[in-house]
């Protein structure tokens, strides 16, 4: 414990003076930055370039020496994930396909008991919308990307088609469409299919508009087109005359620091000769500006009947009341903002000490001593709007109309608002996440919208009811009416698959479908090693690396955080200490044990500006000291307790830009050298990585070198050499799909480019093996890499991986395993610590065996052997793993020694070029087994025979072990390549 404490002294002694609060920037800092504003001439990665890339990585993946390594899915597959599509055939009631917005397309034949993953290997696995082409589900169309427009709706990469039931695929074009919304097999003729895309959500051009095909998709043409700016989100077609089609056409412009959610291209447009001509319709719908994302539904049984819901983007009326339906004596934002300051002045201190608590302002701070503040003008009101004001607070307080639901019964000659009261608390200011409107098959006046709750009506519109209901997810995006059952509903959303048997009145929760959407992971030390991660919508959860879909029990996944889980860190010298976020910062330091939480999240004085927090805020704990915590927002921050309280080490690292209505400016990636206290780097969403040798007193840029203008990613400090770094950066925001990574050897002073040989594929994350010095691994959009030569060459890791983005990767320090954490399918695990022995002059040789990990039989597991639990049991395995050259594959045989070298058991195998995998069972072969025994305990008896009497009894019980439960004398057991002490159990 001394020991202790005087190393955490001296590091005490030894750090730099924090940054005094409000002290000037130095003047590289300070400069403003003229690119804030949008370059309307840029322009994105083509479909045509995109499309080589994928062909790039198909060959990159026939071609990898560790295609033999196989990724396991660990789950979770409770929680769900965003489900942007349900679509059944009519002749098939028990029959549905549920597109997931990044996790792909799944087929279930039994209404959820069991599914089938049909989209895996395409060029881009996010959907936008499907539909089906016969009535039996054979003839599938998949519109490629994510219609929704959130932070990670990625592009796709044109409209695919199968007519085997999604065994095989035909991408039929419309590759620059990068975002459907909508596809619809015409009533009559399943030949013809007509597409709503969106076109790039970044840049301007692409396909957008609505395309028709009339050839089964072998040709497109573009019916409906307004400008580069606008594109279709919406179609729908009268099923009474498929002649008549309305479209929803959006105009919208997200940038990383700004999107605009409406203009004056929106609006509704109907063609009544099959799309060779449209007429926007008008007829009191709202025109102009603030028109944002539309929905459109057709009543199928009275086709004049259309609804629409709008995003309506337009600012309420300022005579309008604020916060209404909160109780009249209680202070909000809203009502601080109408206030003078006298009014301020006249408030009950008690109503606004509440107000302070409930918004995070200092706990030190009373109302009395503001009332004096604000008395002599220390504090104004604007510096108090100013301090509380944050961008997830934004999200639900923004003064918008927002929803409404229009509706027309003469086939959109006239259009009007359904309800007199307004739709709040619906979709809040992010209208743009949902824009769905259902009518049901057989009654005109029962709707159901889309939105973070679910609301239905059954007058048509004039009054509205929530769906909630236990087990039921928020943030909607997805419905379905069984063929000639329209009670019979799913429901599909941001936690999965709902079904319901009464029209929505009560839900049964689907599970069994691992699609959740991590954004990052960590792994701690224990045994099994825990995985934590934080999901989009799902919080923060916590598993087994050793959890076994089908066998393991769904619940060993815990929820231990809420929100849009986003970062974590966990203790190092005690797991159940976790450091977990949601969306914009708000981090908490959770107790596991004790269950008690502490905010930890580093705010700035009321004289200061207020500080910017990206949506993936980072915090890192230090590799020096549990106790030391570094958080990102404009600024570094850094913590001696923990994140109790926060002392900034750094001025402003962005160019503080002016602000759109998301957060930009911000740190997004920490990294302190492990090997060096006090060398820290930070990347941001500028571009830019900042260094720091002397613990954050001075800050250099050394960007020099990196891409320009690409949002850092990662920015990861080498745990092997002290002046090397790696950084990746990312150009998803700019529709650049280019790989960027880069190393440097010299403290970020110059930068080598390590993205040879990469697909045309955003980076994610990169990371070091921290055993072993050449190994590398990389995330991309579309999968994982790794170099077995510090990054000069890669090798694609494809075994059981989707082409899934992964957001983040860690590799587990004891055992060797790399996990993935993919944003659509969950989490992988692979057993990669051959990899650690395998270097890139070992690639030439015939065969290299690795040696096995002790595994310990328990007889005992689960239920034992009861047959009648077979799905509570996890077998026993030993993981053996070898790699063979040019003349090693083939027949391989393995044989299992036990310590004596007598063989137990041969296995056959075949091995290809390159890492080669097997799970052995522990079984034994029966005779040779009683051969091995026999022949253990006749050596047994000889040897006992020439020792002394005493010696004799001391060996009496001994027994032979198998080799692969055997351990070899001398072993570290923390090392995950540790082996019996027998025969390699590799012999070709």
């Amino acid at each position: 414990m001394k020991k202790t404490v005087l190393a955490l002294s001296l590091l005490v002694l030894v750090l730099p003076p924090a940054l005094p609060a409000g002290a000037a920037p130095p003047a590289s800092l300070s400069k403003k930055d003229e690119r804030a504003k949008f370059n309307p001439d840029e322009k994105g990665m083509d479909g045509k370039t995109r499309l080589q890339g994928h062909e790039r990585r198909t060959a990159l993946e026939k071609a990898s020496l560790l295609r033999g390594l196989t990724f396991r899915n660990v789950g979770p597959e409770i929680q769900g994930g965003r489900i942007v599509d349900i679509e059944g055939p009519s002749a098939r009631p028990d029959t549905l396909f549920l597109a997931f917005a990044s996790g792909g397309l799944f087929r279930t034949d039994d209404k959820g008991g069991t599914f089938t993953s049909l989209f895996d290997d395409e060029s881009s696995i996010t959907i936008g919308d499907i539909a089906l082409g016969d009535a039996e589900g054979k003839v599938i169309w998949v519109g490629s990307g994510e219609a929704n427009s959130s932070r990670t709706s990625y592009a796709g990469t044109g409209v695919f088609k199968s007519t085997d039931g999604g065994k095989s695929w035909k991408n039929t074009g419309l590759h620059d469409s990068h975002h459907i919304g909508k596809v619809i097999v015409d009533a009559k003729n399943p030949d013809i299919v007509f597409v709503a895309s969106l076109g790039p959500l970044y840049t301007a051009g692409g396909e957008r508009g609505v395309f028709r095909t009339t050839d089964g998709g072998g040709s497109w043409r573009r019916v409906l087109y307004t400008d580069d700016r606008t594109g279709a989100v919406d179609l729908v077609q009268d099923p009474a005359n498929p002649r008549v089609l309305y479209a929803a056409m959006w105009e919208r412009d997200r940038k990383a620091w700004n999107f605009l959610e409406s203009g004056k291209g929106s609006g509704i447009f109907k063609s009544t000769d099959g799309g060779d001509s449209w007429n926007r319709l008008t007829g009191g719908f709202p025109q102009g500006d603030t028109v944002g994302r539309i929905g459109l539904a057709v009543a199928p049984s009275s086709p004049g009947t259309v609804y629409a819901v709008l995003d309506n983007q337009a600012r309420r009326p300022d005579s309008e009341p604020p916060d209404e339906d909160t109780p009249s004596g209680e202070l909000t934002v809203r009502r601080l903002k109408k206030l003078t300051k006298e009014q301020f002045l006249a408030l009950d201190a008690k109503v606004v000490d509440r107000f302070l608590r409930r918004n995070d302002f200092p706990v030190d701070l009373k109302a009395k001593d503001l009332f004096k503040d604000v008395r002599k003008g220390k504090v104004t009101l604007e510096k108090i709007v100013d301090y509380i004001a944050d961008a997830n607070r934004d999200l639900f307080e923004n003064d918008i109309v927002s929803c409404e639901v229009y509706r027309t019964d003469d086939a959109g000659a006239t259009w009007k608002r359904t309800h007199e009261k307004r739709l709040d608390q619906v979709t809040y200011s992010y209208g743009y996440y949902f824009g769905k409107i259902w009518a049901a098959p057989d009654d005109a006046n029962r709707v159901y919208v889309a939105g973070v709750p679910m609301i239905t009506s059954t007058d048509g519109g004039k009054t509205w009811k929530g769906l909630a209901a236990r087990d039921v997810h928020v943030d909607h995006h997805a419905f379905f009416f069984e063929a000639g059952a329209s009670r019979r509903v799913a429901l599909g959303n941001d936690g999965g698959l709902n079904l319901s048997w009464n029209g929505g009145d009560t839900w049964t929760k689907v599970n069994g479908l691992p699609v959740g959407q991590f954004t990052t992971i960590a792994v701690d030390d224990g045994e099994p090693y825990n995985i934590v991660g934080g999901l989009q919508d799902n919080g923060t959860l916590r598993g087994p690396s050793s959890y076994r879909r089908g066998p393991s029990d769904p619940n060993a996944w815990k929820a231990i955080g809420g929100g849009d889980g986003s970062m974590v860190q966990i203790d190092p010298k005690d797991r159940n200490l976790v450091y977990l976020a949601f969306q914009f910062g708000f981090a908490t330091r959770v107790d596991l044990k004790s269950q008690t939480r502490k905010r930890v999240r580093p705010r700035p004085t009321l004289e200061e500006k207020p500080l910017r927090y990206n949506w993936v805020a980072p915090f890192l704990l230090s590799p020096h000291s549990r106790e030391i915590l570094y958080f990102g927002t404009n600024r570094l921050y850094r913590s001696f307790d923990r994140g109790e309280t926060f002392t900034p080490i750094s001025a402003d690292l962005t160019s503080n830009r002016e602000q759109g209505d998301v957060p930009f400016g911000t740190i997004t990636s920490i990294a302190e050298s492990p090997k060096t206290f006090g060398v820290l780097y930070c990347g941001t969403d500028e571009g830019k990585v900042w260094m720091s040798k002397d613990g954050g007193t001075t800050w250099k840029d050394v960007s020099q070198g990196l891409a320009h203008d690409r949002w850092v990613t990662r920015v990861v400090a080498s745990a092997h050499d002290a002046a090397t770094v790696y950084a990746t950066q990312s150009g998803y925001r700019n529709d650049d799909f280019a790989p960027y990574v880069f190393r440097s050897t010299d403290f970020g002073a110059t930068w080598t480019s390590l993205a040879g040989g990469l697909p045309n594929e955003p980076v994610n994350v990169v990371r070091e093996d921290p055993k072993a010095d050449h190994l590398l691994y990389l995330g991309t959009d579309l999968g994982a890499y790794a170099s077995l030569d510090k990054g000069a060459t890669w090798m694609a890791l494809a075994g059981g991986l989707p082409n899934v983005p992964v957001h983040d990767l860690a590799v587990q320090t004891k055992t060797g395993d790399v996990v993935l954490g993919t944003h659509g399918r969950s989490v992988f695990v692979g057993q990669a610590a051959p990899l650690r022995k395998l270097k890139a002059e070992d690639l030439a040789k015939d065969l290299v065996a690795f040696k096995v990990k002790a595994v310990e039989w328990d007889r005992n597991r689960g239920y034992g052997e009861n047959p009648w639990f077979t799905w509570s049991r996890v077998p026993d395995t030993a993981h053996l793993a070898w790699y063979a050259g040019e003349g090693a594959t083939g027949t391989t045989k393995i044989s299992i020694k036990d310590a004596s070298g007598n063989v137990w058991k041969e296995l056959a195998a075949t091995s290809i070029r390159g890492l080669n995998e097997l799970d052995y069972d522990l079984s034994a072969d029966p005779a040779r087994a009683a051969a091995a025994e026999a022949a253990a305990l006749a050596q047994k008896a000889k040897k006992d025979a020439a020792k002394p009497e005493g010696a004799k009894k001391a060996s009496a019980k001994a027994e032979p072990k198998p080799a692969a439960e055997a351990k070899a004398d001398g072993e570290d057991e923390d090392e995950e390549e540790s082996a019996p002490a027998a025969t390699p159990p590799v012999s070709a």
